[in-house]
This record gives structure tokens, sequence and C-alpha cells, in this order.
């Protein structure tokens, strides 16, 4: 991974500099937040550990800064003198992870771990879906009239008109569907090669066009939106699927984007569990870490906390049910929105006509 250091302390920046690198990671440091922003306008990280006190500007200082600029990227943040309640907060704020010093080189590879799981998912091939398959789908026997967006060259078809995705301007894709919905009242749409858009444009911009397509086809037909899993980090998938879905998926979502919750989802699957129970199963040692995860389960809804036990509710098992599938995205509901993972044919994206 490409990995940016912050902490004002050269000594320790530059022990897990080192650490990092002999792990073959590619590491850069900043030794205070206006450095690490600097770093960040001129290059890509996957991660950033950052120290959460320094002086002048401290870590949740950047933290916001990141979640507002490059909110793809992880941060982790590294206590020493803060408490744990202040490190708590930074995940409030958006913080992947924290660890606290001294810590050993272990807990650092098992924080990156969690990290590499969020960024390197892919489901299963027999979750893939043809996008053109769904629209033709969708179009047959003319329920619905079909709008297939793809910057691959499909040619339209009855029931199925297809138009150019142009990657750099994504909002010609909401133009193109009022459009298209002005004349057809039984108007659906599939938007497929949602990660070209993604390599043009913030993650935040596309998902409020999502919800824009989703709400403009409330009382027409289903939306239905293609991505390759290979060039989409989870998180972005769970940020589509809940764009599509609706804000109350959209929550469950949330709640399974992290693997230690998913973890905890998992055990939970196979019966009630205490809070220990629940913690070996996330592989924690660290107690409040492990209760703010199991208060996000139990306000996105999924876990019921009960006494000592905690358990799934319906929509947990729901939840548990997508998590066996390796999907993390919502399945479809009464209106018959969905994301998918797109096909793909030798290891690369592909449509097929």
């Amino acid at each position: 991974m490409r990995i940016l250091v912050v902490d004002d302390d050269a000594v320790f920046r530059e022990e897990l500099t080192d650490l990092l690198r002999d792990d073959g990671h590619t590491v850069a440091a900043a030794p205070s937040v206006q450095k690490a922003l600097e770093a960040l306008e001129h290059d890509e990280f996957d991660a950033v550990l950052s120290d959460l006190k320094m002086p002048r500007q401290g870590g949740l200082e950047l933290l916001r800064e990141i979640r507002k600029q490059w909110p793809r990227t992880f941060v982790v943040m590294v206590t020493g003198y803060a408490t744990v309640e202040t490190a708590l907060e930074a995940m409030k704020l958006g913080a992947f992870d924290y660890l606290r010093k001294p810590f050993r080189a272990e807990q650092v590879r098992e924080t990156l771990q969690l990290v590499a799981q969020e960024r390197e998912f892919e489901s299963p091939p027999e979750t893939y879906r043809d996008p053109v398959r769904e629209a033709r789908a969708l179009a047959a026997g003319g329920q619905h009239e079909v709008l297939l967006l793809t910057d691959h060259p499909i040619p339209s078809e009855t029931h199925l008109q297809v138009e150019h995705l142009d990657p750099e301007n994504p909002s010609r894709v909401t133009e193109q569907t009022e459009a298209f919905l002005a004349e057809h009242a039984n108007g659906a749409v599939v938007l497929s090669g949602v990660e070209r858009l993604l390599e043009h444009h913030r993650l935040e911009d596309i998902v409020a066009i999502l919800d824009r397509l989703r709400m403009d086809l409330a009382g027409h037909g289903p939306l239905r939106v293609g991505f390759n899993p290979r060039r989409v980090p989870p998180a972005a998938a769970v940020a589509l699927g809940g764009a599509v879905s609706g804000d109350a998926t959209h929550l469950t979502l949330e709640a399974l984007a992290n693997p230690l919750r998913r973890k905890a989802v998992l055990r939970l699957a196979e019966g009630p569990a205490s809070f220990g129970e629940a913690m070996q199963a996330a592989g924690l040692d660290d107690s409040p870490k492990m209760a703010f995860h199991l208060r996000k389960l139990v306000d996105a809804g999924l876990v019921l906390h009960e006494g000592e036990t905690y358990r799934l509710t319906t929509r947990g098992e729901a939840g548990a049910r997508l998590l066996r599938d390796a999907t993390f995205l919502p399945p479809t509901g009464d209106s018959g929105n969905l994301a998918f993972p797109g096909r793909r044919s030798g290891g690369k994206h592909e449509l097929r006509s």
C-alpha cells in the first residue's frame, strides 16, 4: 500500500517508516499537518497513519481535511497522550481505526490488514452480472422501456435505448435520464461502468447523481447500477449501494463496511453472544474499540443488546446473509433498484452484446 506517516517525533516517524518499508509498503513521512496536506496534494495515498497530538495542528484537523478532500483515503490515528475517548471521537469523525503507543509491530500489521480487506474487496465469480443482460431482462416483454448508459458500442433494441456514457461529464447522466423519463412513464435505467465515473470525479459527486436518479425514477421503473469490483473499493461499493437503495439500506451497508463489524455479525449469526465472545470473534483486545463497533451495529438496527447479550435483529440476519454472499450490496427491494458487480472475462471487465 501507499502510506503516509505523520508525526512530529522524528525518531518515532523514522522507526515506523522503516517498519512499513520493510513490510513492502511505499511510504512517505511528514512532520506536521501542513506538510502532510502538501504530500496529499502531490501524491495519492491509500492510508495515513497520523499522530493525534501534534503542535499547532493535530490529527483531528488532518482527519477532517482528509475526509473532505480525499474521502477514499483511510486514516488510522496514533495516540500516546490523548485519552481513549479522544481516539474514539476520531473514529466517530471518520477515522478507520486507532493505535495506542507503545504498540507492537504486529498490531500495525493487523490494522493495515484490515485496511487491505476494505480496499481489496472482490465478489466471488457467481455474483458477477452482465449489465447488458440486466437491461435486456428489464426490457423483455415490454414491461419497461429501458435506457442503458454505457461506454461500450451496444446497439439499441426493441424497448432498449442505448446511449453513450461520458465518464468526464457525469451531469449528462442526469440529463439523459430525465429526457428519457419525460417520454417513457414506465422507464427504467441501467448504468454500466460506474468505476469510469469514479476515475474522473469524487465519490460524493457520483453518489449525489445516483441519489437524484433514484428519486427521478420513483414511480417509473428500477435503477440498476453496475461496476467493476476490481476497480471499486468496498467503501465505495457500500456508498454506491446505499445511494441506489435509499437511506435505510445505506445505514445497514455502512455498518457492514468495517471488517471488524462483519466478523461480529457473522459470529452473532451463529447465535447470541456476550461482549467478550463478540470481541474474541472480531479479534480485538481493546474493549472501548469493540464497544464502539457494537454500538454502530446497534444504531444501524442490525444488533439488539439485551442485558449482557447481543443478538441479531431480522435486519441483522439479512445482513449476515449478505456477508455470506460476499457482496455487501443491497438486495432488490420493493423498488427493484440494485447495485451489482459487473461481469468480467479473462480478468478484465467486459460487456457482452
